[in-house]
């Protein structure tokens, strides 16, 4: 599951690290190339609300391959993609895998792992995220230089299918039964528990940080490029150091959740705020600007963990649905965030769409606090 999480987040974010020679070779703008990410979130809300009641009793395993198989065809439509449309028939497949995948991954941890080991199973998950942080961006970017962007994209072609076969020897068959009354299990059951406060200013605030975290690190690379003036080599260095110290975050994160969980969430996004601003002041400064990207890929990488674990107890007998319901939210949060910041990036420069994402990180901070003292927080902070 690590391994196809960190085959899937190489897949979903490619054009961040190639978005400036997609866009010459596409003959569109920087803004629409980035909206190819909204297309894959908003296609990733639609199958998480929906794939559990499509597939019924179906072998989860059997799902995972069939979707690991759909993220290798992906890559390959837009690596051929003559066109526009094409390259957004590639990025909608990539958003049906995105929506599978993710909602199926709390209820996989708890089908793996004993109920007390699902916190870790998940920060494992994740721990292919990070990998993919470490080696996607830079990586695209050499690539992209090198061989070409469509080169870059079909080199993700072999990986899902080396995932795959890795997939069908390592994972065992996970069955699904129904429900007593006869139904499997679907995530509009868990829409009646919008009614717990906790549950609604939860999900309201984990969407606003991925909105806020989205709608700026969508365009680093064209940011990079024309105010710190940066060249391909430097800039897949920086991404390297970004992903490095996602990494480490990711490893890191489970041990500060245990001394505090919602105050960490609070302090990831207020950091990410200033690191917003920070960036539009020092811009041209080219040591402050990996400083400051740095200490981004540290928090950013992270915090997903923190999330998932929220779900996971926040939806310990409704996992799937849970979680089906939380990539519905996350990922149309990420389709509006890089949507708008692509209009303010295309019409009011970088600084419209920093200071967007600030906003929405500060939201995001004071929602966590709400939700840190409703019902479910009452309950004693959670031990990932």
């Amino acid at each position: 599951m690590s391994i196809c999480a960190f085959a899937l987040v190489a897949s979903e974010f490619m054009p961040v690290s190639l978005l400036t020679p997609m866009a010459t070779d596409l003959h569109v703008t920087e803004g629409m190339v980035g909206q190819g990410i909204a297309i894959s979130g908003a296609l990733a809300v639609l199958t998480s609300l929906f794939i559990s009641g499509l597939v019924g009793t179906l072998d989860r395993k059997t799902l995972l391959l069939g979707l690991t198989a759909a993220m290798g065809l992906s890559g390959a439509i837009i690596a051929l993609a003559p066109n526009y449309a094409t390259y957004m028939l590639g990025r909608a497949l990539i958003g049906v895998v995105i929506g599978g995948f993710w909602s199926m991954s709390a209820a996989t941890a708890i089908r793996l792992v004993p109920t007390t080991e699902v916190p870790r199973a998940l920060a494992i998950f994740n721990g292919g995220t990070a990998l993919a942080t470490v080696v996607a961006a830079p990586l695209g970017a050499y690539l992209g230089a090198v061989i070409g962007w469509r080169g870059a994209f079909f080199c993700l072609v072999p990986v899902a299918l080396m995932t795959l076969a890795w997939q069908g020897f390592a994972l065992p068959a996970m069955r699904t039964e129904k429900s007593a009354d006869g139904r499997t299990d679907s995530v509009f059951q868990v829409f009646a528990l919008f009614g717990r406060r906790s549950v609604a200013v939860g999900m309201a605030a984990g969407s606003v940080f991925f909105m806020g975290q989205f709608a700026m690190f969508t365009y680093v690379r064209p940011f990079l490029e024309t105010v710190t003036r940066v060249q391909v080599p430097t800039l897949s260095l920086i991404l390297l150091v970004v992903g490095i110290a996602g990494v480490i975050g990711t490893m890191l994160i489970g041990k500060v959740l245990q001394r505090g969980f919602y105050q960490t969430l609070i302090a990831i996004s207020m950091l990410m705020a200033g690191i917003s601003v920070a960036l539009i002041t020092f811009g041209s400064w080219m040591a402050v600007v990996v400083a400051l990207l740095g200490l981004w890929g540290l928090t950013a990488t992270a915090a997903p963990v923190g999330w998932w674990a929220w779900v996971a107890k926040t939806f310990p007998n409704d996992a799937e649905a849970g979680g089906g319901l939380f990539v519905a939210v996350v990922q149309m949060a990420i389709a509006l965030g890089s949507t708008v910041g692509g209009l303010l990036f295309d019409h009011r420069g970088y600084q419209g769409t920093f200071i967007a994402s600030t906003t929405l990180l500060l939201i995001s901070a004071f929602l966590t606090w709400l939700t840190s003292r409703t019902g479910v927080a009452a309950k004693g902070q959670f031990t990932p």
